[in-house]
C-alpha cells in the first residue's frame, strides 16, 4: 500500500533523511506537480557534491595505498561514445532496471519476474541449453510478458512487497553499485570502497523515484554522469 506524497516540510533534504531512515512506499508526485523540478535541482546539487567531496579522496587513496586497478572504462571506448552512452542512454535504461518496479505494482514485480526469466535462460545456454528450449522459453516469456501486464494492470503493491520494502530499496541501491564493479578490470574486495559513490547514487535515485518518479530519478543520474566525466576528462 503506497503512502500520498508528504509535504516538504522541513525542506527536501530532511525528507530526504527521513526516508532513508524510515523507506517507504510512496505515490510520486510526477515532475509537473508544485516544487517537483526545485526538490529535483537540490537533490542534484546534493548528488553531485557528495560526489566530488566526499568519496574522492578515499577513491583517490585506496588504490595507490592497495595498488587496486584505476576505473578503465574511460580506455574501453572513445570519450565521444562515453559520453553518448553514459549521460542519455545508460540513466533511463538502469533507472527501468533497478528502480523501475520499487513502486511494487503488481505489473511491475511481473516484468521484472519475467526478465529475470529470460537472463536466466541466456545464461542456461551459455551453459549449454539447446538453442531450440532457449528459444521457446522466450517466446513463452513473451507471451506470458504480455499477458501478466494486462492482467495485472490495476492491481497495487502487494502486503508482503510493503513490509520488506526498506530492504528491498536498500538491496536495490547495492545492486546498482555492485553493477559498476564492471568499470573496473578486475574485482577485489578491496575495490568494494571504491564504488562508494556508485550506492550514494543508488539511494539519491531511487528517494527521487519513489517521491518524484522514474524521469526524475534518470535526470538526477545524467547529471551526475555528466559531471564525473567532465572532470575524468578535464583530468586526463
Amino acid at each position: 500500500m503506497t503512502e500520498p506524497l508528504p509535504p516538504p516540510s522541513g525542506g527536501t533534504l530532511r525528507a530526504f533523511a527521513a526516508f532513508l531512515r524510515r523507506p517507504r512506499l510512496l505515490e510520486p508526485s510526477g515532475l509537473r506537480a508544485p516544487g517537483a523540478w526545485r526538490e529535483l535541482r537540490v537533490m542534484i546539487v546534493l548528488h553531485v557534491a557528495v560526489l566530488i567531496g566526499l568519496p574522492g579522496p578515499l577513491v583517490g587513496f585506496r588504490p595507490m595505498r592497495f595498488g587496486l586497478p584505476a576505473p578503465d572504462a574511460l580506455g574501453k571506448v572513445s570519450p565521444t561514445l562515453l559520453g553518448a552512452v553514459a549521460v542519455p542512454i545508460a540513466p533511463p535504461l538502469e533507472a527501468i532496471a533497478v528502480r523501475g518496479w520499487l513502486t511494487g505494482r503488481a505489473r511491475a514485480l511481473w516484468l521484472l519476474a519475467c526478465a529475470l526469466g529470460g537472463l536466466g535462460l541466456l545464461y542456461a545456454h551459455a551453459r549449454g541449453l539447446p538453442p531450440l528450449w532457449v528459444a521457446g522459453g522466450l517466446a513463452a516469456l513473451l507471451i506470458a510478458t504480455a499477458a501478466g501486464w494486462l492482467a495485472l494492470r490495476k492491481r497495487g503493491a502487494p502486503a508482503w512487497f510493503a513490509a520488506l520494502f526498506p530492504a528491498i530499496f536498500y538491496l536495490s541501491a547495492a545492486a546498482f553499485s555492485l553493477v559498476h564493479i564492471a568499470n573496473y578490470p578486475h574485482f577485489s574486495a578491496l575495490a568494494l570502497p571504491l564504488i562508494l559513490p556508485q550506492l550514494w547514487g543508488g539511494l539519491v535515485c531511487g528517494f527521487l523515484r519513489m517521491r518524484i518518479g522514474l524521469p526524475a530519478s534518470f535526470i538526477a543520474h545524467a547529471a551526475a554522469n555528466s559531471v564525473a566525466l567532465t572532470l575524468a576528462m578535464l583530468a586526463g
